[in-house]
């Protein structure tokens, strides 16, 4: 039998050929920490960005040496560009509307603000034939891509477990447009872990879900429980708790996927301490082996996962690539588990019996 070594595992995408030059809308934080330092990390060349709030756009800009556009209009006549959607969820459909027909973009997750608005989006994208694709980016983390490799390679046997356990201090005020905003735990950030385990267990049955936010703050939400229903054989959890700021020791971030003759441990370190964050980490317990193994990253989600997010979408644009990962035909069916996790959320749970006084 063949013996497991870490080193085989795919751990980044491989890079477009000839990349084509990027047009960013919106110039938040997102951009210049992950989407800015990824694409330069990445060899792709950054024409511009747009954002209404010009002064804004223009520092950004003058940071990274390019161009701040100063209309959409302006920035979507750059020619054989990729789009690259930094924008508030509800703002995404006038910017692809916006998009020339043909057009190949890449857009922030979520896919809308709802369900509704992820299938406006879907639409626009069809009627326009613009090719699209979701920052749901998590999925080409290092330590994912190894770890989907281990399992594609069969080292867990049949994948029957996986759990989410965070508890975390995570800075909301980094994202003002979030104040005000009916969701958030789940369609801003659980998203990603949700969207991940579509890729790997595929669609669930359907979902229980709990979520809900703390009295200290305004926020939205910021805890949930949830539970995928994917019957009899997989149990598949979500434990999230973003207000626990009691100091680093008890705090995480951690997956923990058991198949049913090996499992992986996989610190999300980013989300620690954030944005600053801490090294990812990825252990395989193999099959046929008998202690875990540490799989040496190369790299961590922030922000190499956005190099291989944006590198898939080059190299499906250039003809490069077959499969175009998290598709806004693939990114529905994510927004419609997050739907239904609020929807689940928003219905009474089951009552206890009553107890009646002979």
């Amino acid at each position: 039998m063949m013996s497991f070594d870490p080193a085989t595992l795919q751990q980044n995408w491989p890079l477009a050929a000839k990349p084509r030059p990027i047009v960013t809308f919106g110039a938040g934080s997102i951009v210049g920490d992950a989407h800015y330092p990824a694409y330069r990390k990445g060899g792709f060349p950054i024409a511009g960005l747009f954002d209404p709030d010009q002064a804004k756009a223009k520092k950004l800009a003058d940071e990274w040496g390019v161009t701040a556009y100063a209309s959409v209009t302006q920035a979507a006549a750059v020619e054989d560009a990729i789009f690259d959607l930094a924008t508030p969820p509800s703002r995404h459909a006038d910017i692809l509307k916006a998009l020339p027909e043909g057009s190949f973009a890449l857009i922030q997750k979520p896919m809308g603000s709802d369900l509704a608005e992820a299938s406006e989006i879907l639409r626009i994208c069809r009627e326009r034939n613009i090719t699209a694709a979701v920052n749901f980016q998590l999925r080409f983390a290092p330590m994912m891509l190894a770890l989907k490799d281990a399992i594609r390679q069969g080292w867990l046997g049949e994948v029957i477990d996986f759990d989410a356990w965070l508890a975390l201090d995570t800075p909301w005020s980094l994202w003002p447009f979030l104040d005000g905003l009916p969701r958030v735990e789940i369609a801003m950030h659980s998203i990603h872990y949700i969207d991940l385990i579509r890729q790997i267990l595929g669609n669930p049955l359907g979902v229980h879900a709990k979520t809900l936010g703390h009295p200290n703050h305004k926020v939205a939400q910021t805890r949930t429980s949830a539970i995928l229903d994917y019957g009899d054989k997989v149990r598949c959890a979500l434990s999230v708790n973003h207000d626990h700021k009691f100091g680093r020791r008890f705090q995480a971030c951690e997956f923990r996927i058991s198949g049913t003759e090996g499992a992986a441990y996989v610190k999300l370190g980013v989300n620690l301490d954030y944005p600053r964050g801490e090294p990812d980490e990825l252990m395989i317990y193999p099959k046929g082996g008998s202690d875990w193994i540490n799989v040496p990253l190369q790299g961590a989600w922030f922000p190499d996962a956005f190099v291989g997010r944006m590198a898939n979408l080059q190299r499906f644009a250039s003809g490069e690539d077959q499969e175009l990962v998290s598709s806004v035909e693939d990114a529905w069916h994510t927004m419609a588990l997050v739907e239904a996790a609020y929807q689940s959320s928003a219905t009474p749970a089951t009552p206890l019996a009553q107890k009646t006084e002979a």
